[in-house]
């Protein structure tokens, strides 16, 4: 009898230490990733929906804005954030210890007008009043189009406003133009309230490429589950880019809960298309431009070479059969 109590004894403090080592395992998978609720980041958010059959569970938030999302990572609050380059190369710039993995999306800005406003162009915006979100992209890109134009923000009046604010500034005429993000800028041109100027791809920058960010703890803590997590990127990426139908119906549905229409969607997602694109060459001349027009303090500007880590995204794509 002792001995099978001994036995049962045994083979209940078994179970019980692999149910608290599979508890351990199941919280190291846990990857904490911050995202915006923009067109063009949704795939970031789709990884949730996905990650169970990478094997990794994903607790995803959301913030308002880019700069945000870098805050919550250096506050250790987040392992992995979404951001336009921006916030990535000016947390960068003042000592963030962050690497650029990925890229996820490019495009996403379009300078608009109200209809009767007179602006046609860069030059005709002098004098006027012209929103943009703070620490945004978008801010960035104004500034390389005013300075392509001879001209600077002293030559017009910046009201700096949140995405969706910026949209109800515009069509209440509280600003004659804003540089805005997708879809905002595809639903104020559907609606009526918005007219294209341009899209602000012809500076040094170019098509600007969003980011996805690790924090270097996790990039060297855990490169396991940060190759999970690639892959796990990798395919959600994939997942737009090979069926729109499948993205429409998730930004439309899931994360616009039916404030956006398919219409809307596909017109932000020309201006915004997915992508696993991203290279060190985008991200320095990104830089450059924002210590030249001195958008995004920094202290020292960082060289890309040394904090873009693009291994995990190349092997992520090779297994996955991205080229």
């Amino acid at each position: 009898m002792l001995k099978r109590l001994r036995i049962t004894a045994t083979l209940v403090s078994a179970v019980l230490m692999s149910a608290v080592a599979a508890g351990a395992a199941t919280a190291q998978e846990t990857v904490r990733v911050g995202n915006l609720k923009l067109a063009h980041f949704a795939g970031v958010s789709y990884m949730k929906e996905i990650a169970p059959s990478c094997g990794i569970t994903i607790d995803l938030k959301l913030f308002p804005k880019g700069p945000d999302v870098m805050q919550a990572i250096l506050a250790g609050e987040l392992d992995v954030g979404a951001t336009a380059s921006e916030a990535a190369i000016s947390g960068r710039g003042n000592g963030a210890p962050i690497y650029i993995v990925g890229g996820f999306a490019s495009g996403g800005a379009r300078l608009l007008a109200t209809p009767d406003s007179g602006i046609k162009s860069v030059p005709d915006m002098k004098g006027k009043r012209v929103g943009v979100t703070r620490g945004s992209i978008q801010e960035v890109l104004l500034a390389a189009e005013l300075g392509k134009n001879g001209m600077s923000a002293k030559d017009i009046t910046i009201v700096y406003l949140g995405y969706p604010d910026l949209n109800q500034a515009l069509l209440q005429k509280q600003v004659d133009a804003i540089m805005q993000t997708e879809p905002q800028s595809a639903q104020a041109i559907a609606r009526g309230f918005g007219v294209e100027v341009l899209k602000p791809y012809d500076t040094p920058i170019g098509s600007p490429i969003r980011t996805l960010v690790m924090s270097e703890k996790f990039y060297k803590e855990h490169p396991e589950t940060a190759k999970k997590l690639m892959d796990c990127f990798v395919k959600a990426q994939k997942t737009f880019m090979n069926d729109p139908k499948a993205a429409e119906k998730f930004v439309t549905q899931d994360v616009f809960k039916g404030q956006l229409t398919g219409e809307e969607f596909q017109e932000a997602l020309a201006n915004s298309p997915y992508s696993l694109d991203m290279s060190a060459d985008h991200i320095q001349k990104t830089t450059d431009v924002m210590a030249k027009y001195g958008v995004g303090k920094m202290s020292a500007p960082a060289k890309a070479e040394d904090w873009v880590k693009l291994d995990l995204l190349n092997a992520a794509k090779s297994a996955n059969g991205v080229k």
